[in-house]
């Protein structure tokens, strides 16, 4: 037995396989099989253990992965964006760096209690994350080609996984992920436990039940009936849902915050020039912008001390395609995030709509199909499957994605 962030583990007795599908809508899945795409989840769901979770807010792929791998919300581990304004140097910042983490992970204490431990990842941004503290395999897709042993724990992936290294922007990327992590459980010194996470380049521009949309899934069904095959304990979920974000004339249905708080509050005079009064953070930035633009349906926002927060949040509120306007304190409690690093202000917008800084600041000229994204409360539902069933589960509970590896360990070896 380990213990993790006040969660109990037991140590697993059989290879145990974690899976984060990138942008997993739910409907995904339904569409998929319904197509006949995904005979191995069709008998999983009938046989095995599904279930609807919620992810953290925001929906966006750091906060959720490091939830999954340390079982607790961001309140906890500190990751709360992709992306930050970091006060204390008052620049924005990738949180990629594990010096942003609060909070151990579950690989790292089964590494430490000696068990094999493995983790790929689609893309290499979440890498140093996810293997921090772990002593074992950890490499990206998007940097095979680069992995050594000293620093990923492995060398000649490509070889391994009979594959070269793919493009960032491609669905081979997370195919890659799926082969990979067949292969790692196909030599004698297989992993004890494995955590696979994709990317959700398919998902941003396919929606559920497309041609493209299926075919993803039916190669994921391939693979992960192979680890099946292989005697794997599997959980399956997501960090995040997926929708379209669009006006009826298929163009992206976008509130650039910044250019409205900047036409509503007068800028501040300083020792540098004149500083807006409001500075939004869009915490879904990231180095892959080209299929969503770093628009996604949350932002946070900093206020000047002489901004009057309440009454700028009642008129944040009043624009259409707004969801919900929160305070610090609020949004921390509501959505179970470090206060101390989010902004005065948090806005969440409605479904079908996404939120940006300045319309000059978003080039959207890559996107070459309907937005999709993510970020909101809309996009909070995910699955959350075991090819094991499961008993005395409490079908009250409130589940979440970072409940995976408890269910994987404790009910379902």
């Amino acid at each position: 037995m380990i213990t993790v962030n006040q969660r109990d583990y037991r140590l697993p007795t059989r290879p145990t396989v974690v899976v984060c599908v990138d942008g997993c809508e739910p409907d995904y899945i339904a569409q998929a099989v319904a197509h006949g795409r995904m005979p191995w989840l069709q008998r999983v769901l009938a046989e095995g253990t599904a279930l609807i979770a919620d992810c953290v807010i925001p929906s966006f792929t750091n906060p959720n992965n490091l939830s999954i791998v340390t079982g607790a919300p961001p309140s906890v581990h500190g990751i709360c964006g992709n992306y930050l304004f970091d006060v204390a140097t008052a620049t924005e910042v990738m949180m990629n760096d594990p010096k942003w983490l609060r909070a151990p992970s579950v690989l790292a204490a089964l590494a430490d209690a000696g068990r094999a431990v493995a983790v790929v990842t689609a893309k290499d941004k979440l890498r140093r994350l996810l293997g921090h503290g772990m002593d074992g395999i950890c490499f990206s897709a998007e940097k095979a080609d680069t992995a050594t042993r000293a620093e990923n724990g492995i060398d000649d992936v490509n070889a391994l996984v009979g594959m070269p290294t793919p493009s960032v922007y491609s669905a081979e990327l997370s195919e890659f992920v799926f082969a990979a992590g067949v292969a790692l459980m196909r030599r004698s010194a297989r992993p004890d436990v494995m955590y696979l996470s994709t990317t959700d380049y398919v998902q941003h521009k396919h929606a559920p039940g497309t041609d493209g949309a299926d075919a993803f899934y039916c190669m994921m069904d391939g693979y992960l009936g192979q680890l099946d095959a292989l005697g794997c304990v599997i959980a399956l979920t997501a960090d995040h849902g997926m929708n379209a974000k669009t006006r009826m004339d298929a163009q992206p249905d976008v509130i650039y915050l910044q250019d409205l708080l900047d036409a509503w509050l007068a800028p501040r005079a300083g020792a540098a020039g004149r500083t807006p009064a409001a500075r939004v953070i869009l915490p879904i930035t990231d180095p892959y912008v080209v299929h969503h633009g770093a628009l996604g349906s949350f932002a946070t926002v900093y206020l000047a001390g002489d901004v009057d927060a309440a009454a700028l949040a009642a008129r944040i509120a009043a624009q259409r395609g707004i969801e919900s306007v929160w305070t610090r304190a609020q949004a921390a409690e509501r959505f179970e995030l470090p206060a101390d690093r989010i902004g005065d202000l948090v806005v969440v917008s409605e479904r079908s709509t996404v939120i940006g800084t300045s319309a000059a600041r978003h080039d959207l000229s890559a996107l070459d199909a309907p937005l999709r994204s993510h970020g909101g409360v809309s996009e909070q539902r995910v699955p959350l499957i075991l090819n094991r069933p499961t008993a005395g589960l409490d079908a009250q509970r409130r589940w979440r994605n970072f409940d995976a590896f408890e269910l994987a360990l404790n009910h379902a070896q």
